[in-house]
């Protein structure tokens, strides 16, 4: 089997010898948010001695890191009276690095230990600049070469820059680092990452591909195993941003008084389905100068859209692979077995390994949970649509 299991310490130094023995590997690669993968093993003392807490599990295939990352379970173990295996089995579970900074909070001053942050309530982390430079300003500033010490990731740089991304201004105070992230990404569409390098764990930045006319997926093709979508109406139609500082506060001596700034997004689903509003609030912004309000009103609406849900899954086969040919947030296309075409993004790449049935790769392409971007929200409703129109001709 071409999969190869290694456990390093933190500072990646490889531990001991090859894990050997294992029986089920399962292994999640996912776009921007961390891995999730998991392996059983015989829990052998030498086994169990390298499946403790602060070491990495490295997961490398056809002589390639697929997924290397801590081990956020290290040890699940079962023995069984009953059971045929002696001493019992250990289950492992780990994830990548970007699990590592997905730990870590902005702090509205960066260069200052928690304890010594500015006391005023309306202190936040305001960058200004392509979508790139803000992630990796972000990280590079609360985990990263850049932080603290007691802050930094071991062995973790920043990857070289692609030089993509519009300007945009991201304000965050005390927010999960990977949330602030994906603010910043979300209007370019961009993808995060961390990857295993020698000695060295590379965060960056990287602009997803259109890949539809190379990977397409079908019955025909053999690489289409299941379809479903589902459409419901959305949480909200209208953001009702709120800005400016909070007016109970008492200014400072000389200052104006506080005051509030109001701003509404609409997404125009209104018409529709019916008028939802909902209230965001954005305190430590006086103005939409910089179009921040309304950035949060676009990412509310982001989750408050109309609910669409399209699940594909897919496997590899010998004329496209994953990682190879496509990767984790291209777009790819599907046809479906009613004939239609869509296309949609790649959101997860999974390994399962067993030593006596091989290896099976699948793609999941759009999210198996409630999605609201309006792109699949109209590529959902104008596939019911075009389904009801077949089905009543075939009638």
């Amino acid at each position: 089997m071409a999969v190869q299991l290694l456990v390093t310490d933190r500072h990646l130094n490889v531990v001991g010898d090859p894990l050997t023995g294992w029986t089920k590997l399962q292994c999640d690669l996912n776009f921007n948010a961390p891995a999730s993968g998991s392996v059983v093993l015989p829990a052998y003392p030498e086994v169990m001695e390298l499946l403790q807490p602060g070491n990495r599990m490295v997961v490398v295939r056809d002589r390639s890191i697929w997924c290397a990352g801590p081990l956020e379970e290290p040890q699940d173990y079962v023995w069984d009276l009953g059971g045929d295996s002696e001493p019992g089995t250990v289950t492992a579970r780990f994830s990548d690095d970007l699990a590592r900074v997905a730990g870590y909070l902005t702090y509205p001053e960066p260069s200052k230990a928690f304890v010594s942050q500015t006391a005023t309530s309306d202190v936040v982390r305001k960058i200004t600049a392509n979508a790139e430079t803000i992630i990796r300003t972000l990280v590079n500033e609360n985990c990263g070469p850049g932080a603290l010490a007691a802050r930094r990731i071991e062995q973790l740089v920043l990857d070289t820059v692609a030089g993509v991304g519009t300007t945009q201004t991201v304000s965050t105070r005390l927010e999960p680092l990977l949330d602030a992230c994906r603010t910043a990404a979300v209007t370019d569409g961009l993808g995060f990452r961390t990857r295993q390098d020698g000695g060295q764990i590379k965060f960056g930045v990287y602009q997803p591909r259109d890949m539809t006319k190379i990977a397409r997926f079908s019955a025909g093709l053999g690489n289409l195993r299941k379809v479903a979508f589902t459409l419901g109406a959305p949480t909200a139609t209208s953001e009702l941003v709120m800005g400016g500082n909070d007016p109970s506060d008492d200014p400072p001596e000389g200052d104006p008084p506080y005051k509030r700034v109001y701003v509404e997004v609409p997404s125009g689903q209104a018409a529709d389905w019916y008028r939802v509003e909902k209230l965001i609030e954005k305190s430590g912004t006086d103005d939409d100068s910089q179009g921040e309000l309304t950035q949060a009103g676009r990412l509310a609406l982001g989750n408050d859209n109309s609910q669409a849900s399209l699940s594909t899954v897919t496997v590899d086969t010998d004329d496209l692979k994953a990682g190879r040919d496509y990767g984790l947030g291209d777009q790819v296309a599907l046809v479906l077995p009613t004939g239609l075409e869509i296309a949609d993004v790649v959101q997860s790449i999974g390994l399962a390994a067993e030593p006596d049935s091989g290896e099976l790769v699948t793609t999941v392409i759009g999210n198996s949970d409630k999605t609201t971007t309006t792109r699949m929200v109209w590529t959902v409703r104008d596939l019911a649509y075009r389904l009801g129109q077949l089905e009543a001709k075939g009638r």
